[in-house]
């Protein structure tokens, strides 16, 4: 399976984007070559601004430019742009309900070895709690670009994370994409797997797994934690009565949250949710980071055992 990161689709979007209105304009904070908007500065020198390494500034600069018309992408490190720049996102952008674009590359534990410093995995919460903000966390490189567009055509303060690792590609042209709306990637009896981002690709392959030792996983991808898609949350909960959520993020307030807090009102099942336990990230190559902090196949697989038992 073709693995690419997700920030190429980020920046093909972009271009794209840019191709067909100029009002978007592509801001980065001096990490351009790695969140791949260094290609709008090659090929629309006049869509782009380094902004330095001044995170807040920028969010405010994105706010002024949508005030002036502009569709301004802020894009940095995740960890930077949700965290150092969250009372401006806050106060400026949301509060006003602003048509700015924020885009936090590098996100999650997969990040390796920058260490906990830059493994981003608060962001989902962080941002999931502001009024007016959608928060999107896409699977794939192709995902990302459709997203990217997505948000692009969606007026008020969006936010997007991606990782800096290549992922496999789990969807293709045709795979639909609607902001809001969940994919059933597939159906299954048992247990329902809502994850997003990289755990996506490690969901499909527990479900070939668990598929040998008769256990039927549903997998659905989950990638708008905000707005949240209820109907599809409540069908796939309700049908297998069992729910697992996995996520490259803090357990705590992230997608996994969003989906417990609406089942435990609305549909009450028994939960396992799969991320980081309330814990800093180190320094090491992304598969062990992965293996350790348990977020591959391996883990969904014993928390379908666990709770089918």
């Amino acid at each position: 399976m073709e693995k690419i990161p997700m920030r190429d689709g980020y920046g093909k979007a972009l271009l794209k984007l840019i191709e067909a209105d100029k009002r978007v304009i592509a801001m980065d904070a001096d990490v351009a070559k790695s969140t791949r908007t260094v290609w709008v500065r090659e090929q629309y020198p006049e869509n782009f601004i380094d902004m330095g390494i001044a995170e807040q500034d920028m969010a405010g600069t994105a706010a002024g430019l949508a005030l002036g018309g502009m569709i301004p992408f802020a894009t940095t490190y995740c960890v930077f742009l949700a965290g150092r720049a969250w009372d401006q996102i806050r106060t400026t952008i949301c509060y006003n309900n602003l048509n700015v674009k924020l885009a936090g590359a590098h996100a999650g534990i997969s990040v390796g070895a920058d260490g906990a410093t830059h493994q981003s995995l608060e962001d989902v919460a962080l941002m999931r709690v502001l009024p007016n903000m959608t928060v999107v966390v896409p699977c794939d490189a192709v995902e990302t670009e459709k997203a990217t567009m997505a948000i692009a055509e969606t007026e008020g303060p969006c936010f997007i994370r991606f990782g800096r690792e290549a992922v496999p590609v789990v969807t293709d042209a045709d795979t639909p994409f609607i902001l809001g709306k969940a994919n059933v990637l597939r159906e299954g009896n048992d247990v329902t797997l809502f994850a997003n981002g990289a755990m996506v690709y490690e969901g499909l392959q527990a479900a070939e797994q668990l598929k040998k030792e008769g256990i039927d996983l549903m997998v659905v991808n989950l990638h708008t934690v905000k707005p949240l898609d209820t109907d599809t949350v409540m069908r796939a909960a309700s049908h297998t009565g069992r729910v697992i959520t996995a996520e490259e993020h803090q357990i705590a307030g992230g997608m996994g949250s969003a989906v417990a807090e609406y089942l435990a009102e609305n549909c009450p099942v028994p939960v396992k949710r799969i991320g980081i336990k309330d814990s800093f990230g180190e320094s090491g190559k992304p598969e062990e980071l992965m293996e350790k902090y348990g977020l591959t196949a391996a883990d969904i697989c014993a928390a379908a055992r666990a709770l089918c038992k």
